[in-house]
């Protein structure tokens, strides 16, 4: 007699998706161990200024210097990743980024860091980051099969936000523990790591509609591309103010607001903890949930960003604000999702990493002027009417693109089953009467252009900054 299911042998390993191939499974492993080290890096940078007699001001200092390299090469970044196999900018990055770590830490451990060694490591790091982030995406959003693009981008930023959030609890444990310069050694090491993974992806080049030219050629072709779709680029000027009003508030406000009003350091990890179980319970509803137009629910739900400084404005208690903390987080899980999926289908696979690196440069640029204003502005207007500001424009630019009528319109193009299956077998003959899907990788590995139509994390660069797009 035979049962109708064998049971499995014991020592057979868990099948994985078929979505699940090879290159995905690096990168998710990669960014995934170089999040937990980054996230408890951040914490340690800050420690060690403070331990080498630095004040408030020098570790201000320090985490600015890596926005600016970041601001200016990440044009270039963009224009590298498709020009160059991008997983070879990924490894050249991830051994930058290992390098300027390992000086920190022996400095730090050693006891002789000075304030502009640290603030010129850290320039280095920000100067990797900005080659590896376009290049990580491209390389991400090239790899996915369009049939499953919903639920591979939410398993990849679920595993990254899960890893901040223990790398964050570990590292500060380890701070307290053992010091900041081992901890950032412990991410020098992710580095390495994450390096050698990266060194084995495969297929990774890309695409080129007209070869040759030169690096001013690739960044117009890319701008072009940009400022072609009007989702595109409204959404990355919306971001460039969202962003930048939501860190502040986070980054200056909160804390502030917490020490005079709530009790102390502790109701504010509460919300910034609840906030990151928020964007990891996004990425789980988002395996499941595909909403048919993915920008217009991911720009609605860009309306909770308002939540959090409106609550810090109104000094709401602990538990309220820790909860609109996870409501906000996943809001923007929701829309980080979505604004992948709308990448990945319209914009060609050789234009990827230069698209990308228009959105991050529009995201990051004005996060360091508003973190520098809003002293200022806290000063001149009062605390209370600076965070009713940020949430009233996150409310008034969000409301602003939703008038972009392709934002509102861009929907998901279901794939066939009977041409994935196809596409799936090398050598496959077409379907007749088929087209191409678009952004689909073909049995050479190569993206498919998309056609043209009417935006972590990418994870393990080390940049420490929270961008939603």
């Amino acid at each position: 007699m035979t049962s109708a299911a064998a049971p499995r042998s014991p020592g057979r390993r868990p099948r994985l998706p078929s979505w699940a191939g090879r290159n995905f499974q690096l990168l998710t492993a990669a960014s995934v161990i170089t999040s937990l080290g980054n996230s408890g890096a951040l914490i340690a940078a800050a420690f060690a200024v403070i331990e080498s007699g630095g004040s408030a001001t020098d570790v201000g200092l320090v985490a600015a210097s890596r926005t600016l390299p970041l601001v200016v090469f990440l044009l270039i970044g963009g224009a590298l990743a498709d020009r160059l196999p991008r997983n070879q900018v990924m490894v050249a990055a991830n051994v930058l980024n290992c390098a300027s770590q390992a000086v920190f830490a022996t400095l730090v451990i050693s006891g002789h860091a000075q304030l502009w060694q640290m603030a010129a490591l850290t320039a280095v790091g920000g100067t990797a980051h900005a080659f590896f982030s376009p290049a990580s995406e491209g390389m991400l959003l090239a790899t996915v099969d369009p049939a499953h693009a919903n639920k591979a981008f939410s398993v990849f930023r679920v595993g990254m936000n899960g890893a901040n959030i223990g790398g964050a609890a570990l590292g500060g444990a380890l701070v307290a523990a053992i010091g900041p310069g081992w901890v950032l050694a412990v991410d020098a090491a992710a580095f390495a790591v994450a390096a050698v993974l990266r060194a084995f992806l495969t297929g990774t080049r890309n695409l080129r509609s007209e070869p040759g030219g030169g690096m001013l050629r690739d960044l117009r072709e890319g701008w072009r591309e940009f400022v072609s779709r009007r989702w595109l680029w409204g959404i990355v000027v919306q971001f460039a103010v969202v962003n930048a009003v939501f860190t502040a508030s986070e980054a200056v406000y909160g804390p502030l607001v917490s020490e005079d009003r709530l009790g102390g350091a502790g109701p504010w990890g509460l919300a910034l903890a609840a906030f990151g179980a928020g964007t990891v319970g996004g990425g789980v509803l988002m395996m499941r949930w595909k909403p048919r137009r993915m920008l217009l629910a991911g720009t609605l739900c860009v309306f909770a960003m308002a939540l959090p400084p409106a609550a810090l404005a109104l000094v709401v208690p602990a538990a309220a604000l820790a909860a609109l903390m996870f409501a906000t987080g996943v809001a923007v899980e929701v829309f980080g999702v979505g604004w992948m999926l709308a990448l990945h289908q319209e914009i060609p696979g050789d234009k990827l990493s230069r698209v990308s690196s228009y959105d991050w440069f529009g995201s990051v640029a004005m996060v360091p002027v508003a973190t520098a204003l809003a002293g200022p502005a806290m000063n001149t207007l009062g605390r209370s009417t600076a965070l009713w500001g940020c949430s009233g424009l996150v409310v008034l630019l969000t409301g602003a693109v939703l008038l972009v009528p392709e934002v509102r319109g861009l929907t998901r193009r279901e794939t066939s089953a009977v041409v994935e299956s196809a596409a799936a077998v090398p050598g496959a003959a077409p379907i007749p009467g088929a087209s191409p899907l678009p952004g689909a990788v073909t049995a050479a590995g190569l993206s498919q252009p998309a056609q043209p139509t009417v935006k972590a994390p990418s994870g393990g660069s080390g940049d420490g900054t929270a961008v939603a797009s």
